[in-house]
């Protein structure tokens, strides 16, 4: 089975809708900090943000293991399992950083900054998802989804800034 991580390299316009408005490049995996994770799994940095951001994968395996994001401002949070997830959040709602609250009514209020930037968005959107064969969830499933990661399991994987063994904030307020 093709990796998707090789997929999304090999596909542009899938890497283009990626880059942005999803914020994910898989050339920036290097995390600025020395991190570890305190349970002792092993971390993995395979893509980063243009903030300075890095999303790593959690554990042992290959692309089906969880997804943690940590920002460069000290927060960070588990928010996919897996890079099928992960790809379908940054998909249907790029801006998801901002739903703190994780509902559609948010999530549509954030995507009006990107529609009136990026007007043929959607289409871009679900030509990237057909090159990825990705089926899209709805936002309000995507977010749900979101919240259930960052809030259930996700309380499971905390990232510890290694040299000072204190662990980042959280990227979501529960």
């Amino acid at each position: 089975m093709t990796s998707l991580i090789t997929v999304v390299r090999e596909q542009d316009e899938a890497s283009r809708f990626l880059a942005w408005p999803g914020d994910f490049d898989l050339d920036r995996g290097d995390h600025v900090e020395e991190v570890h994770l305190a349970s002792g799994a092993a971390l993995e940095g395979f893509a980063g943000d243009g903030a300075g951001g890095t999303f790593f994968f959690c554990g042992e395996g290959g692309e089906e293991r969880p997804v943690l994001y940590a920002d460069s401002e000290g927060r960070a949070a588990l928010i996919a399992l897996g890079l099928p997830e992960l790809l379908q959040l940054l998909l249907v709602a790029p801006w998801w950083r901002g739903c703190q609250a994780f509902t559609a009514e948010e999530s549509h209020k954030l995507a009006v900054e990107y529609l009136e930037d990026i007007p043929d968005l959607v289409t871009r959107r679900n030509r990237a998802a057909a090159a990825l064969g990705l089926v899209l969830p709805t936002e309000g499933d995507v977010l749900a989804r979101l919240q259930e990661v960052v809030l259930g399991v996700g309380k499971d994987f905390v990232l510890v800034f290694t040299p000072e063994g204190e662990p980042y904030d959280p990227l979501f307020e529960s």
